[in-house]
């Protein structure tokens, strides 16, 4: 059967797939991206949910749903219990567990056998081998695979692990046994790092995946990462449909990703395409499933054995572009036992199609999960899902959809596909500049400048580019995400349209705030153009912080649809002999798109995306988002109030009683899980760590700020959230009192 016929025969009632009805074990984009191909196929989809998602996009898109329990993903997407019950109670003939949270796990698989119920993914026994990464080296290392040389065996204690690395040799990678998707893998380089990074790697592995073995690896430098999609039947068949590059990764975390890779050869593809199929031989592998591979820059034609993934991928939509087939119809087909209906032969590799993945993140605070309420979304009608071509938009979000921290902060990944890669990645580009999100610090600006870097356009790539370039590309305040002259004009008039600024003379701007339309109805009192009675009309002074807390004082004159607006000058020579450009501007608002307005600047007129973001709690300003000419920048606008509260506390640090004094306060940069909390009331040295918080598969240690005695808020195990206080250190002669005791916090826990 050929690629193209393939889609004709999955048209029938049950798809071709045996199944009536069908449950998505997962959320987000992925929940989103299976449910879209069981609606093509005609297939009844049962969503599950989290308090947290109860209006989620993928619950509105399933034909049923059903509730799993609170927000945390222990209690809701990772109770294997609740998961299956959901199938009973909905008639459910299969589960397709997606990628993350239960997809890997063999308790899952289990369970839906003893329910009747079909598992669409491998058999336990492959899920078991493939878990135990020991295990999986030892199987696929004596069918001839080549594997990475390393140590490591069940019971191995931090002592004989000290041992085996001086065998390996530094620098090397420590790995949880059990994990995946580099969860506890750190990175060491000299032998006096490594019990540190074992105890580290053992309390994530212990919390993650219930198994603290760790194993040593011979760290390959900047390598190549390079995957094989590989699909088996229970008739015996397994194909592999190529390769894919996933080199462009941060934290051991995939950023872009593309098929085919631009570095092999058609003999080279066939090659580690058949080794990709002798490692699922090698369990016995039925479904979809996906081989990693190391490949040095010093040795090309060589490759290692990683692991294997025995699920669907995160980049699966590259292969889905490049070979025409739809890889959850064909997991389908495969659960209910049909054949796969595919010989290598049929699979044929046409053109070349690039991924990236859209994460709520803030790239100027090192990329940091981000967190809020999606104020406007717009995906310029790009379709989702299979067949979706040239572009394709798989997306788990849409306007008013809350991105909280107990879940990975993935948004949407934007796909492109071209006839050459350089076709792919300037459509890619394109995509991303048009896809708008405000309400929510996302990585687009980040993702583009990637995407223009010399090295990435030639093909040029390891896994170690992205960190040497991030220094280059991203800088708080500057760079792709910074505001520039025209984004302040833009946020001045938006705010002073809404009413936030102070009036000159009276109140507060976000105490001032007006009803929507009160100047277009005629009062002249509530016009705000700044008239005065014998005199010139008196101008609007609006403050904007950017992301790197540089402030930009903007005076508007004149109301928003015909207004002289002074920005400061770019220090840039372009107005030279001034400190302010002066520019006839108006702002009107465009009705046909969710916060679109036209901007025009002295008789030049563009389209622009602005909103709002109330104050996140009291003393806290307010945040106008701009999107234009594909850039989104985000402007705090302090009130007076708040000015003047920033001003006495810049005075109060200019001040300090210290030469270099710094806040006592330690506040966590992001949501996540305190491992460690040093105990309170010790004196402390600047620099000591005070807490440790998991958060997107890594620890991050907060650290005291200077010398003195310690009042650490929080305990082992207690879920933080964004700029929460987590300890202050008292300077030794503040007299301070006896520290308080821990309360409780929030629960925030990311989870996938």
């Amino acid at each position: 059967m050929t690629p193209d016929t393939l889609h004709d025969a999955d048209t029938h009632p049950t798809g071709g797939t045996g199944f009536r009805t069908v449950l998505v074990a997962n959320r987000g984009e992925i929940a989103c991206r299976v449910i879209g191909t069981l609606r093509r196929l005609g297939v009844r989809s049962v969503a599950v949910f989290s308090d947290a998602d109860a209006d989620a996009r993928h619950v509105r898109e399933a034909d049923v749903a059903v509730r799993l329990g609170p927000a945390p993903a222990a209690q809701s997407y990772l109770d294997v219990d609740a998961v299956v019950a959901a199938a009973v109670a909905t008639g459910a003939e299969a589960v397709h567990p997606g990628y993350g949270f239960l997809s890997e796990n063999p308790a899952l698989a289990r369970a839906c056998g003893r329910a009747g119920i079909a598992f669409v993914g491998p058999g336990v026994d492959a899920l078991e081998a493939m878990a135990d990464k020991l295990a999986a080296k030892s199987i696929v290392g004596a069918r001839g695979v080549p594997v990475v040389p390393g140590a490591g065996e069940p019971g191995m204690s931090d002592d004989d692990l000290l041992a085996a690395a001086g065998v390996v040799g530094f620098p090397l990678l420590v790995k949880p046994s059990a994990g995946g998707g580099g969860k506890g893998m750190v990175v060491v380089r000299a032998e006096s790092d490594l019990p540190g990074a074992l105890a580290s790697a053992r309390r994530v592995a212990a919390s993650s995946f219930g198994d603290d073995t760790l194993l040593l690896e011979r760290l390959v430098e900047a390598p190549r990462h390079i995957e094989v999609q590989v699909l088996a039947d229970t008739h015996g068949t397994v194909v592999h449909l190529g390769e894919r590059e996933c080199s462009l990764q941060r934290r051991h975390q995939k950023v872009v990703e593309e098929a085919p890779s631009p570095l092999l050869t058609p003999e080279q593809r066939a090659r580690m395409g058949e080794a990709a199929c002798e490692v699922a031989r090698s369990v016995g592998y039925v479904g979809a499933g996906t081989v990693e591979f190391l490949v040095p820059a010093a040795s090309p034609d060589e490759f290692f054995f990683i692991e294997m993934n025995t699920r669907l991928q995160v980049e699966h939509p590259v292969t889905e572009m490049v070979t025409d087939l739809d890889l959850v119809a064909l997991q389908l087909r495969v659960a209910a036992g049909e054949p796969l209906g595919l010989a290598q032969d049929d699979v044929v590799l046409r053109g070349h199609a690039v991924e990236a993945r859209l994460y709520a993140e803030s790239p100027d605070r090192g990329f940091l999960p981000a967190t809020g309420s999606v104020l406007v979304y717009d995906d310029g009608g790009v379709p989702s899902g299979p067949g979706a071509s040239p572009l394709r938009l798989d997306s788990g979000i849409s306007a008013a959809a809350v991105v909280g921290g107990h879940y990975d902060p993935m948004l949407a990944k934007a796909v492109a596909w071209g006839e050459t890669r350089d076709e792919a990645v300037e459509r890619l580009d394109g995509l991303l500049a048009r896809t708008v999100v405000l309400g929510v610090e996302t990585n687009t600006a980040f993702l583009r400048s990637l995407l223009a870097d010399d090295d990435v356009r030639a093909g040029r790539l390891d896994t170690g580019l992205i960190d040497r370039l991030v220094a280059s590309v991203v800088g708080p305040g500057e760079g792709p995400g910074g505001p520039d002259w025209v984004d302040l004009v833009a946020a001045a008039l938006f705010l002073v349209e809404q009413a936030v600024v102070a009036r000159p003379g009276g109140g507060t701007g976000h105490s001032r705030l007006l009803a929507a339309g009160m100047a277009a109805a005629g009062d002249p009192w509530r016009v705000g153009d700044g008239w005065r009675l014998n005199g010139g009309a008196a101008a609007r002074r609006v403050l904007l912080v950017d992301a790197g807390g540089g402030a930009h004082e903007v005076r508007v004159t004149g109301v928003v649809g015909d207004a002289v607006v002074h920005v400061p000058a770019a220090d840039d020579g372009a107005w030279p002999g001034s400190t302010t450009h002066a520019a006839r501007a108006s702002l009107v608002r465009d009705p046909g798109a969710d916060g679109a307005w036209w901007l025009t600047l002295d008789g030049v007129r563009e389209r622009v995306r602005l909103a709002l973001d109330a104050p996140p709690a009291d003393g806290e300003p307010a945040t106008v988002w701009v999107w234009r000419d594909g850039r989104t920048v985000a402007l705090a606008a302090p009130d007076r109030e708040q000015r003047a509260a920033r001003a006495r506390a810049d005075r109060r640090r200019a001040r300090g009683d210290a030469p270099g004094a710094t806040d006592p306060e330690v506040r966590a940069a992001m949501p996540g899980t305190v491992v460690t909390a040093a105990a309170g009331g010790e004196p402390v040295t600047a620099g000591d760590v005070l807490v440790t918080v998991e958060a997107m598969k890594m620890e991050h240690p907060l650290l005291a700020p200077h010398d003195g005695v310690a009042d650490v808020r929080v305990r082992p195990g207690d879920l933080v959230r964004r700029d929460q206080v987590v300890a202050v250190v008292h300077p030794h002669d503040s007299g301070a009192a006896q520290p308080a005791a821990p309360v409780p916090q929030p629960d925030t826990q990311g989870a996938s």
